[in-house]
């Protein structure tokens, strides 16, 4: 079927671009994308959030506007996971 639709220049250009790529027309890209989108299924669940309750949460020593303070606090929690994982043995080789 023939029809017309209005496209926003730059994504009509992205398409054929893309439609090129993949040796396909225009309307077989549009085509393909379309059937994609109408048959993915549409999720209603509900997904639970995490309550905090006091006392929990971000400890008060980490800013979290700070990259640093973040990096910091996930490389401190990265090396205790380590040390809990393989704990140093005592005894020297």
């Amino acid at each position: 079927m023939r029809t017309t639709v209005n496209v926003d220049d730059k994504l009509l250009e992205l398409a054929k671009a893309r439609a090129h790529e993949r040796h396909l027309t225009l309307g077989e890209l549009v085509e393909a994308a379309l059937r994609e989108h109408l048959t993915r299924e549409v999720s209603n669940r509900v997904v639970p959030l995490p309550v905090f309750t006091p006392g929990t949460g971000m400890r008060s020593d980490i800013d979290p506007r700070s990259n640093r303070s973040l990096y910091e606090a996930l490389e401190e929690g990265a090396d205790a996971e380590m040390t809990r994982q393989f704990p140093r043995s005592t005894t020297r080789r």
